[in-house]
Parts: C-alpha cells; sequence; structure tokens
C-alpha cells in the first residue's frame, strides 16, 4: 500500500524535533551536527534567534496579501538586493525551480521582443542541476531525472563540464542564453574557474547571448562572497536565487537586469505566495546578517580552517577519500567508496553531510558553525572513516 506521503524520497531513519545553531536532535534524545544544514538552506543555523524575532514579528502583523497589492516587505528586500548586486529588478518566487522556469520564461520572452523569436537554445552543462519541474530537468538532462517524464521541453542543449571547444562551437548568435551554476552542487561540488566565467561572459557580450547564473546553492555567502561569481568580477544577465536567501523559510528570487527584464510587463509572469511578507520579512534579516562584510569574511577564514582540517582528513584516509574540492563553506570530499557509505558511517557518529553525484559528499555547515563544531565535525567523519576501514578489513 502507498503511504501518504509520496514516496519520491529515499529518506534516512531520523527524524528532528528541534535544532539549535548547526546542531538537531533526534526524536530519541540524541544530538546530530548538522553539515548538511537542509542542502545548504540553513545558512545560518536553526532558530536563528534574529530571524525567529523577524518571522513572529511579521505573523503577528501580517501573513498574505497575494501580488493584488504593494508589499512594502517585498519592496524592501527587493531594494537591498539591487542595491547588494548587478540586478536592477526582483521577482520573487518561493523556491529555486520556480526561479528556473522564469529564467527561461524571461529568455523567450526577451528574444520575442527583438524580433528574433525563434532564437531559443538555451545552453547548459553536464552535472547541472537547475530543480525538478519540467523546464529544469529539460534544462539538465540528465537520464537520472529525465527517465520516464518524456517529452521534455524542447529548446536546451547540454555541453559537456569544462569543455571550452565544445562552448565555443556551440555558442554563436543563434543561442539564446547560457546557463550554468558557478559551483556545481548536486553535479559534486565542482567550481567553474574564474577565467571560464570571464570567458563565458565575454563570449556572450560577443553573442548577445544572455547569461544566467544559478546561486540557488552556491549565493547567499556559501564560497565566501555573498554570491559565488563575485570572486571572478563577472556579472550575468539573469540570476537565480533561492536556499539560503530565506534562512529556512520557503524564498527564492530571480534578480535581473535591465535589459533582460524589461519585456516583462503586468500580466507575463506571477505568483500567488511568492514575495509573501513572511518570507520576505525573513529574507530582509537574512541579507541583513549575511551581506556584512564582516560576517563573509569570517565565513571566509571559517572556511580555510575547515578545508585545511578536510585535507589533513583526506590524507589520514587515502583508502576511504580521494580529494577536497568546493569554495568556502560549500565543500566536496571525493570518495573511493561510495558516498551514501561515507553519509551512513557519518550517521553512525552523529553527524550529517549530503550525498553528490562523481563520488562525492557535500559539507555544507550553517555558517554560523564555530571553530569548535568544525574541529567537531571533522573527528566525527575521522571516526566514520575509520569505521568503514575497518569494515573493509
Amino acid at each position: 500500500m502507498i503511504p501518504a506521503v509520496l514516496p519520491t524520497y529515499n529518506r534516512a531513519a531520523l527524524s528532528f524535533t528541534e535544532g539549535r545553531g548547526a546542531w538537531l536532535t533526534e526524536a530519541g534524545g540524541e544530538r546530530y551536527l548538522d553539515c548538511a544544514a537542509g542542502i545548504a538552506v540553513n545558512a545560518l543555523g536553526h532558530a536563528h534567534p534574529d530571524l525567529v524575532a523577524a518571522l513572529t514579528e511579521q505573523a503577528g502583523r501580517l501573513w498574505h496579501l497575494s501580488n493584488l497589492y504593494r508589499i512594502p516587505e517585498q519592496e524592501r528586500l527587493a531594494a537591498m538586493l539591487v542595491d547588494k548586486t548587478f540586478a536592477d529588478t526582483v521577482f520573487f518566487a518561493n523556491s529555486g525551480t520556480e526561479t528556473a522556469e522564469l529564467a527561461v520564461k524571461m529568455v523567450r520572452k526577451y528574444w520575442h521582443a527583438a524580433g528574433t523569436p525563434e532564437r531559443q537554445t538555451i545552453l547548459t552543462f553536464e552535472g547541472a542541476f537547475h530543480g525538478r519541474s519540467i523546464a529544469a530537468i529539460s534544462a539538465a538532462g540528465s537520464e537520472k531525472m529525465t527517465a520516464g517524464f518524456a517529452p521534455l521541453l524542447p529548446g536546451f542543449r547540454t555541453l559537456p563540464f569544462g569543455d571550452h571547444d565544445a562552448l565555443t562551437a556551440a555558442l554563436d548568435d543563434t543561442v539564446a542564453a547560457v546557463l550554468v551554476e558557478p559551483v556545481q552542487g548536486e553535479g559534486g561540488i565542482r567550481p567553474l574557474p574564474d577565467a571560464c566565467l570571464k570567458g563565458l561572459r565575454a563570449a556572450c557580450d560577443a553573442t548577445g547571448a544572455l547569461l544566467i547564473f544559478d546561486e540557488v546553492q552556491c549565493g547567499m555567502g556559501r564560497t565566501g562572497r555573498l554570491f559565488a561569481h563575485e570572486w571572478a568580477g563577472v556579472t550575468p544577465d539573469i540570476m537565480m536565487v533561492a536556499k539560503g536567501i530565506g534562512g529556512g523559510f520557503p524564498l527564492g528570487a530571480l534578480l535581473a537586469s535591465e535589459r533582460a527584464a524589461a519585456p516583462m510587463t503586468a500580466g507575463t509572469h506571477g505568483s500567488t505566495y511568492g514575495g509573501n511578507p513572511l518570507g520576505c520579512a525573513v529574507g530582509a534579516k537574512v541579507m541583513e546578517i549575511i551581506a556584512d562584510d564582516a560576517f563573509l569574511a569570517e565565513v571566509r577564514r571559517k572556511a580555510g580552517l575547515m578545508r585545511q582540517k578536510l585535507e589533513g582528513l583526506v590524507a589520514a584516509h587515502p583508502d576511504v577519500f580521494e580529494g577536497v574540492r568546493g569554495s568556502g563553506l560549500m565543500l566536496g570530499l571525493r570518495c573511493r567508496v561510495a558516498p551514501g557509505d561515507v553519509v551512513a558511517a557519518g550517521h553512525a557518529q552523529r553527524l550529517l553531510t549530503v550525498p553528490a553525484a562523481d563520488n562525492v559528499v557535500r559539507i555544507l555547515p550553517p555558517l554560523t558553525i564555530t571553530d569548535d563544531e568544525i574541529a567537531e565535525a571533522v573527528a566525527r567523519l575521522d571516526a566514520a572513516a575509520r569505521a568503514l576501514t575497518a569494515q573493509a578489513a
């Protein structure tokens, strides 16, 4: 008999009832150190007092209006995002997947308004993940996500990751846009080198194609800058944001330049819940905290400490781990054993991590993790690796 909750997830046998900072308490009372952060969502940890206060205050005043009316909290958060980024305008949604849908619509509307509606192809990259809607899985193109869901949405062409020659051959004046994650998350914590991001920007400028960055997982301070593309000194035309921006409250945002967004006039897109007062009140508090230069400097410092300790872990367990990669506190351990086994061994040590493609385990702690908690996380990974080695002996 099918369960009441549709069984589309392969869930761990864990049920958490409370969280504080980087720690979660399971129903049985055991405390787990959370280096998953809800898959990079709980950027400020669990039950951050400032977020609790922002949500509680807003909840006592107003929850929902719909976008039939002006929403002051939405306008405030939009102004903060515009002030801190390349963007001229923002559309609020509830998830990263919804921002992917709007990004595709915006590209198509842009070229329709330009008088060349046949310019529809969006170039994407192997290993990408942009959500679970039909448009998003069509963009990613992987067999794992698309099997059984045909017909897919046309208009996408997937290129090999990191293949400069393939990109050069494909990106001409018939291409509508390029969609890329500055750091692939689900694809195995694979950063795109700064030189590649600079090259993408130059190539799009030369052909007129729009450049879309998917910063749903790598944005909001995760790499030590407010957004990962800032390391390369380039800007996109459109950017997808979600996960960390709500600190755990469902919130997404599509940021765009005036050039890209101008054809999206009244009636061309909408959302019932997108930009609701609750989400935007929390998002504004998240932005206030994370966009602070001192906070980001501290993320970078802690990222260096964690990477150093993880490199030591790899050196100590060459039979289990192959290497460390990533940026900031978006780190990956490439494994010589099945990533699922490492995650499960971590559970036995009361540690939460996230598997990914390319034999990688993701380390995505709250950006507020302390030095002592970093040391404890690596110690628990060390114990997990020792257990795996003993099992294999």
